[in-house]
């Protein structure tokens, strides 16, 4: 009697890669392409109303706060004496868009968890997983506050973090790893709630912990590419209020690509979990 032959999954981070492209290969989809203009709308909405009734206010705030620190008008008045003498009205407003984008992230964050991440979960479902047994181990509120919560940590430890950002290393390296995990936190637990059980969500995010991350410090090195848009001088300052939901566009992009990118990930590998059984 012949022994069967065991059947090889492929590793956590070869499945991470296969996910990656399936992920971006939904994200031409139709009905992907539909569902990210609903939180694109109120998120590029409640930017505006914000950006129209605080952003004046917000760079002279900043402004009279940098004329009272006597470090830093003599570092500018320094910087004039060299001939940039319009540094000064532009240095205001790039600290004001510095503290707003990562209030956007956030914000494109909860609203691609709450209104699209269950419905691009459905799609990878009904397209990759059709006979993968729905366990309802997580509740969509949970989700939502949860989600609500390690977005205010996050943005807590990017503040927190922001004096050292002077250091190369440490701005190149801490917001994507902050935003990574926040990535991971959020979506590993959205894209398994309708489909794991309690016990086997848990186990998953236990044993693939590190490859999660490294997906959400990768979907964090992608989401600071809209930050680019406001990199190039005086031009977008000024054009700051229509540039801003051009970027809310991208975080949206690069959200829903991570969505899937998780959803992918997660449902693949609670199916091998479900395989190859084990205690839990």
């Amino acid at each position: 009697m012949h022994n069967p032959v065991p059947v090889r999954r492929p590793h956590a981070s070869a499945l991470a890669l296969d996910s990656a492209w399936r992920a971006a290969a939904y994200c031409l989809h139709p009905r992907v392409m539909g569902w990210s203009l609903l939180p694109l709308a109120l998120a590029a909405a409640s930017t505006l109303v914000l950006g129209w009734f605080f952003w004046e206010s917000a760079v002279t705030a900043v402004r009279a706060l940098l004329e009272d620190w006597h470090l830093v008008d003599a570092a500018l008045r320094w910087v004039e004496r060299w001939g940039a003498s319009d540094w000064r009205s532009v240095i205001a407003p790039v600290i004001t868009l510095a503290l707003a984008l990562p209030l956007v992230m956030g914000l494109s964050i909860v609203l691609v968890a709450a209104l699209m991440t269950p419905a691009l979960t459905r799609l990878v479902a009904e397209r990759r997983f059709a006979g993968l047994e729905r366990r309802q181990g997580g509740q969509f509120w949970l989700g939502v506050w949860g989600s609500l919560g390690a977005t205010v940590l996050a943005l807590a430890l990017l503040l927190l973090s922001m004096p050292f950002w002077l250091l190369p290393p440490v701005a190149l390296v801490a917001p994507p790893l902050i935003w990574g995990w926040l990535t991971y936190r959020v979506f590993a637990y959205d894209v398994l709630a309708d489909h794991a059980s309690a016990e086997e969500r848990g186990l998953l995010m236990r044993q693939h912990r590190w490859v999660l991350w490294g997906m959400g410090v990768v979907c964090g090195f992608l989401g600071a590419a809209p930050a680019l848009v406001f990199a190039f001088g005086m031009l977008s300052i000024v054009l700051a209020p229509l540039l801003l939901p051009f970027a809310i566009w991208l975080y949206m992009l690069v959200f829903a690509f991570a969505a899937l990118w998780f959803a992918h990930f997660g449902l693949a590998a609670l199916q091998q979990l479900r395989a190859a059984p084990v205690e839990i």
